[in-house]
């Protein structure tokens, strides 16, 4: 056949047009998709720029805040604003003793008491009988004290001795924080414990005069070792230690020391002119003193002598005007009534021959098995 000079034309497969169709759309998908995306950046374009928006202004409130707390004087503390004022009254008061009980101290109780009348003043509404911070110290001192400390509080306490300072009185052991005469000092620097030193015969004192007890019932013992005096004396806050650094004693050594003692009475020391007394624990005899006359080495019902080694015990009960003697827990007697008004425990060393007079002071339990009855 001859050739007519046409070209000849292909038909296209079906296989080929199925592929250009899938070509085609899923050059669209991925338009869509380029353009969702750019959609997307826009969007977080935006969203940053909010952000660094919003991290400018941040910065300008803390530059602010920083300036006023250079003004104030303080370039590390940024200042607090209260914005609301809480109503204690709403609050139920069992709830706020219990966070008060956390406070550790006495001294962190009065500072609360002292920010507003809702801790330090008896609520008219509230059902204690005293303050809220008064409510915190009963417990925390009812926690802490046995029955036997317990009986020896005030019958009221209100009004002679708040909770607050028995709470104080229980943190704090007893010392002798006033030293007269030049014989003595505190043994190894220890304030609980005090002995003689120097020469022959010569006495010092003393005086746990922190401790004034002024009402209710007070025990303390006191380990010995040698022959001291121990007994109460009147608190004389004013009497320079400085001034006495000599021969020294409250009752009988030398009477010319007695007007000092008289300066310091006050209107507290009320009608009782017993304003010292001490048991000799050599040979248990009782001696006292109203700073004009004494009466030395008076026999008592129950004396007995006590020996190195021994506790003596001291109960004060000013409520029956009584001091009373105990020898290692057990009661002796009654050594002396007619007591009234503030006194001090306090200890009286000599150096003999014999050996050096000491004397450690503390808290004691009240013995109850022998029927001591205290307030």
């Amino acid at each position: 056949m001859a050739d007519d000079g046409r070209a000849k034309r292909l038909k296209p497969s079906e296989d080929g047009t199925a592929t250009i169709v899938q070509q085609k759309r899923r050059i669209a998908e991925l338009e869509s998709e380029n353009a969702q995306l750019r959609i997307g950046t826009l969007a977080a374009n935006q969203e940053v720029a909010q952000l660094r928006g919003r991290v400018v202004g941040l910065q300008s409130e803390i530059e602010i805040l920083r300036r006023h707390g250079q003004a104030e004087g303080n370039h590390d503390v940024l200042p607090v604003v209260m914005t609301a004022i809480v109503d204690l009254s709403r609050i139920d008061t069992g709830v706020i003793a219990q966070i008060s009980s956390f406070l550790a101290s006495s001294r962190e109780l009065l500072n609360l008491a002292l920010t507003c009348k809702s801790f330090g003043w008896r609520q008219p509404m509230s059902t204690l009988n005293w303050s809220l911070v008064e409510e915190v110290a009963r417990q925390s001192v009812c926690s802490r004290a046995t029955d036997d400390e317990m009986g020896c509080l005030p019958q009221n306490v209100r009004g002679t001795a708040t909770w607050l300072s028995i709470l104080h009185r229980h943190e704090h052991p007893l010392l002798f924080d006033v030293l007269l005469g030049g014989y003595i000092e505190h043994r190894n620097g220890d304030k609980t414990a005090v002995c003689e030193i120097g020469g022959n015969y010569w006495e010092s004192v003393a005086v746990s005069s922190s401790h004034v007890m002024s009402s209710g019932a007070h025990y303390a013992e006191f380990l010995i070792s040698g022959a001291p005096y121990i007994g109460i004396v009147r608190p004389m806050p004013g009497l320079d230690a400085g001034e006495y650094q000599g021969n020294f004693s409250f009752i009988g050594v030398d009477d010319n020391l007695y007007p000092d003692f008289r300066a310091q009475r006050s209107d507290e020391w009320g009608d009782s002119e017993v304003h010292a007394c001490e048991y000799f624990c050599d040979d248990g005899k009782m001696s006292f003193t109203d700073w004009e006359n004494d009466e030395i080495d008076i026999e008592w019902e129950g004396r007995e002598s006590c020996q190195s080694g021994d506790t003596v015990g001291m109960l004060l009960d000013l409520e029956q005007g009584t001091l009373s003697v105990y020898k290692n827990n057990r009661r002796i007697g009654v050594m002396k009534t007619g007591l009234s008004g503030p006194y001090c425990w306090h200890a009286s060393l000599v150096n003999r021959p014999s050996g050096t007079d000491v004397v450690s002071i503390k808290r004691g339990t009240l013995p109850v098995s022998d029927g001591a009855t205290t307030t």
